[in-house]
């Protein structure tokens, strides 16, 4: 299968919304590919599921899912019709009956990791100074501004919920490994994607390469499509 003959749906993570897969888009359309971001409420994983169901709705032909960070488990409870391949980007799965936060905090988070808990209103946000301790390390100052201005706090419902049977289990799955990753330690990376039997590609890029190395995620998206039989 070649990449302008699928659709590519990319689900955000949290902190962040559509705008942070600008640099992966604009590379695969430019190759001909249907590139839809997937907008997240960010208020609950059965909203954030939904929401990204409504999406694949709107997608044409089959469809190559792409989640970064938290929306690796949002990706793994949607609608598996004409999903034939499951991409995630530093990403967290967790597997049936555990939560997001189990895997989050399944080893001891790395020194400069924030400290996150809700506030007053019951949302988490990242501290504006871990975008360039954690997040993203690797980014240019305009790209810290930014990702600090724009980002959206995230439910303690998005990760305090047990997943479903999660589609990586049934569609091929691609893991991108970061190496330099603050958020989720690199050995809890290899460990989801081993159990997961993916495809794993492992680089030197921080928590959030789709703004800091995005051919890199470019490259695994392009991978997974074209290694995905015709069903």
């Amino acid at each position: 299968m070649a990449i302008n003959e699928v659709s590519v749906v990319l689900a955000h993570g949290a902190w962040a919304d559509g705008s942070s897969w600008a640099r992966v888009i604009a590379p695969l359309e430019a190759e001909g590919a249907k590139v839809i971001a997937a907008p997240l409420p960010l208020n609950s994983l059965a909203d954030d599921v939904a929401a990204l169901n409504r999406t694949l709705d709107r997608a044409e032909g089959q469809i190559v899912l792409a989640g970064h960070a938290y929306a690796g488990a949002v990706i793994a409870e949607a609608s598996p019709e004409r999903v034939k391949a499951l991409v995630y980007v530093t990403a967290l799965a967790p597997d049936e009956g555990e939560t997001v936060a189990n895997v989050f905090y399944r080893t001891t988070p790395h020194p400069l990791a924030p400290k996150l808990a809700p506030d007053a209103n019951g949302l988490i946000w990242l501290p504006e100074d871990a975008f360039a301790s954690a997040f993203a390390q690797h980014g240019s100052p305009d790209d810290l501004a930014v990702l600090a201005a724009v980002q959206r706090p995230i439910s303690p419902a998005c990760i305090t919920v047990p997943v479903d049977r999660p589609l990586w289990k049934d569609v091929p799955a691609w893991f991108l490994v970061a190496e330099d990753d603050r958020m989720i330690v690199p050995e809890t990376q290899r460990y989801m994607a081993g159990r997961m039997k993916a495809t794993i590609r492992s680089h030197a890029v921080d928590h959030t390469p789709i703004v800091t190395a995005p051919s890199v995620v470019v490259d695994i998206i392009r991978e997974a499509a074209r290694n995905v039989s015709r069903s």
